[in-house]
């Protein structure tokens, strides 16, 4: 049997075995959930020809691992195999997952592991459609695109050399060309198992700015989350009440001037209506753009917690807060160790990458960046006993992410003692304020890990409790039902005993209504829409102190929120420091992933 290689520069490695590593750490292997089961069999395990899964969970560990691992080669400080077995153990302890392109692709001829692309759009054709390829091959293999809309003249503009002719066109605009993307998305499946996730962005001043804002209302928009990249000046224009000026990109000139509130108050509204558009505080991102010199950031990846150049990927991993969890305390000493493997794991990832575009690998490797992030903080404050809403959660999620961040930065400075800093390192932001050199341009993100955290068992990233119970809809139409694991022993130590008590619970997803429970105890077990939208957006800002990338959270909001209430938030979020912002009204959306209750089927 021929032997399997690895290539760096002109050297060639033999590659690890994963089946080793599985048959020699797979009793460490924490106990997934039988819907942690089904997922992994539906999305992320090996399959044959046939379609017959050919790989257990401990195997999928194992070749992770060792895919990984083997670029622990190019360096030879460490011995690879030695690296492999840690890299197994924190991935099968379930303490962190990465990314789900790299669970489902390393090992694998397809070898492409990131899951943020954000791709350039020039205003020329030939860049638009070579573009929409680029996007195609990056869903085929499990990533998601982010794309600036901006630079594309708007609809109606002339098209031609500027001399009146006959068969001068009109330019479409860039939502026909959103609509132009979707539609291509709809036809790819991402790696074979999931519909393409993208962004779409538009700048606030851009002349088609409202067509944009009202495109989701509109339908026919399945693909694309859009937001709207909001600056410093156009949040001054609201506040005094002026008007704002839209500028034609194409030749820099003000097309026409509108109120500046009534533009801020239409993205309230149809976010009211739809869930669309998000906000990013482009300014504030930028100030904190590591490598400026390169250019500025002007989108994001699909869940908005990735500002990206154009070209840039990034790799993302999260730590399973719960799992560090120890009675009343926090496991300090093991997250820190943990943070130091991952930021090598991730870096490692970089090189053991498959890129799908040769400007996507070049600009990766220039800046270098990862994303490590947090899943299970809402189980975390549930063992707690803490509420969401309150002082003592948001001054722990602050304390949280800042010492993360500081260890993952610390983890990035001493790998680029081994390993170099990234080539951007003199001429980035980290450089200019006198830090020592790190590996990776940003570090930290808090990502919303729909997937690894049911993979984990955990609550989504920052996110609180959902609902205590309720139904996930999967692509094949499955419905899982889900249980919250510190349901049933609340309720069984606060002496609820009551089989239609707990079918109230089951039913609704909330215990709000359980009279046999204390005020205390219904506080901490409000789920995400009985929380203060305040309390979701002080949440988020908190987590924002101490992340370089920014983070992805959604404020949820019962059916009879107010259009009014969503600018407000919006406004909040922007005093507090936020990135970014996202609302989702309850039932706004006509499909639903998430629905809280179980609703189970009579049987007979």
């Amino acid at each position: 049997m021929k032997k399997r290689g690895v290539s760096f520069g002109a050297q060639r490695y033999e590659t690890l075995d994963p089946v080793r590593i599985s048959c020699e750490l797979a009793s460490e292997c924490a106990e997934l959930t039988p819907v942690a089961r089904r997922v992994l069999e539906s999305r992320y395990l090996l399959r044959d020809r046939n379609g017959i899964v050919i790989e257990t969970p401990a195997l999928m560990f194992a070749r992770v691992a060792a895919s990984i691992a083997v670029v622990e080669r190019k360096w030879g400080k460490r011995d690879p195999r030695d690296v492999a077995s840690e890299f197994f153990r924190l991935m099968a302890s379930l303490r962190f997952l990465p990314n789900s392109p790299t669970l489902m692709n390393a090992g694998t001829p397809e070898g492409q592991l990131s899951a943020c692309f954000v791709l350039p759009l020039e205003d020329r054709l030939s860049s638009v459609f070579e573009t929409l390829k680029q996007s195609a091959l990056i869903h085929k293999t499990g990533g998601g695109t982010g794309f600036g809309f901006g630079h594309i003249r708007p609809a109606g503009s002339r098209i031609g050399s500027g001399r009146l002719s006959p068969g001068e066109g009109k330019a479409s605009g860039p939502v026909a060309f959103l609509r132009l993307f979707d539609s291509t998305t709809e036809v790819v499946r991402q790696g074979g198992v999931r519909r393409g996730a993208n962004m779409g962005i538009l700048p606030v001043s851009h002349p088609d700015i409202e067509e944009f804002i009202l495109s989701k209302l509109s339908g026919g928009i399945h693909n694309f989350n859009i937001s709207v990249t909001v600056s410093d000046a156009f949040m001054k224009t609201v506040e005094a009440g002026s008007n704002w000026k839209l500028i034609n990109p194409r030749d820099g000139r003000v097309a026409r001037s509108i109120p500046a509130k009534n533009l801020w108050s239409l993205m309230a509204e149809c976010a009211w209506a739809t869930g669309d558009p998000g906000v990013v505080f482009i300014d504030r991102v930028n100030e904190w753009n590591p490598t400026p010199e390169i250019g500025p950031m002007e989108s994001t990846n699909p869940c908005g917690e990735q500002p990206l150049l154009p070209y840039e990927s990034c790799n993302l991993g999260s730590f399973n807060v719960r799992a560090y969890v120890k009675d009343a305390t926090f496991d300090w000493k093991s997250l820190e160790r943990d943070v130091a493997l991952a930021v090598r794991f991730l870096d490692d990832a970089i090189e053991a990458n498959s890129y799908p575009v040769g400007a996507i690998q070049e600009i990766t490797y220039r800046n270098r960046k990862i994303g490590l992030g947090v899943m299970g903080w809402a189980d975390a404050l549930l063992e707690w006993r803490i509420p969401y809403d309150s002082e003592e959660a948001v001054k722990r999620a602050e304390e949280l992410i800042g010492r993360l961040e500081h260890a993952a930065v610390r983890a990035s400075e001493k790998l680029a003692e081994e390993r170099g800093a990234f080539p951007e390192f003199q001429n980035s932001l980290w450089a200019r304020r006198g830090d020592r050199p790190r590996r990776n341009a940003t570090v930290t993100t808090i990502a919303p890990t729909g997937t690894i955290s049911i993979i984990a068992g955990a609550s989504s990233g920052i996110e609180p409790i959902f609902s205590l119970a309720y139904e996930r809809k999967a692509l094949d139409g499955e419905r899982f039902e889900f249980v919250h694991p510190v349901l049933p022993g609340v309720l069984k130590k606060s002496g609820v005993r009551s089989a239609a008590a707990s079918a109230r619970v089951m039913k609704t997803g909330s215990a709000q209504r359980l009279r046999e429970l204390a005020p205390a105890e219904k506080r901490y077990l409000r789920i995400a829409s009985e929380i203060k939208p305040e309390w979701h957006v002080r949440m988020q800002a908190a987590f924002q102190k101490h992340t370089e990338n920014a983070v992805s959270k959604t404020v949820n909001l019962p059916a009879k929120s107010t259009p009014a209430q969503i600018r407000k938030i919006f406004e909040m979020a922007y005093r507090l420091g936020c990135k970014g912002i996202t609302v989702f009204r309850e039932g706004s959306k006509g499909v639903q992933v998430l629905t809280r209750g179980v609703r189970r089927k009579k049987r007979g």
